[in-house]
């Protein structure tokens, strides 16, 4: 899903969360535990609202779309 470079920084991120916001040290493995464990979970929902939102801006094109055809079609005399 993520490359090592963004799993790196992710991981950061969440150790730094951790500790400035909870005042909780979170090691190397907790972290990535962590991140798993998010990954897995809100993952599917992420990925599912990201389709939602593809599929209404692509709705909206192809009424666009729709929407300019008929304001070149030709009338039939």
């Amino acid at each position: 899903m993520f490359d090592s470079k963004q799993r790196n920084d992710i991981i950061i991120q969440l150790q730094q969360y951790f500790s400035e916001e909870l005042e909780q040290d979170l090691g190397q493995f907790d972290a990535e535990f962590l991140l798993d464990f998010l990954i897995k979970k809100l993952g599917p929902a992420f990925y599912n609202k990201g389709l939602e939102d593809a599929k209404a801006v692509l709705e909206r094109r192809v009424l666009d779309i729709g929407d300019e055809l008929y304001e070149i079609e030709m009338p039939l005399d």
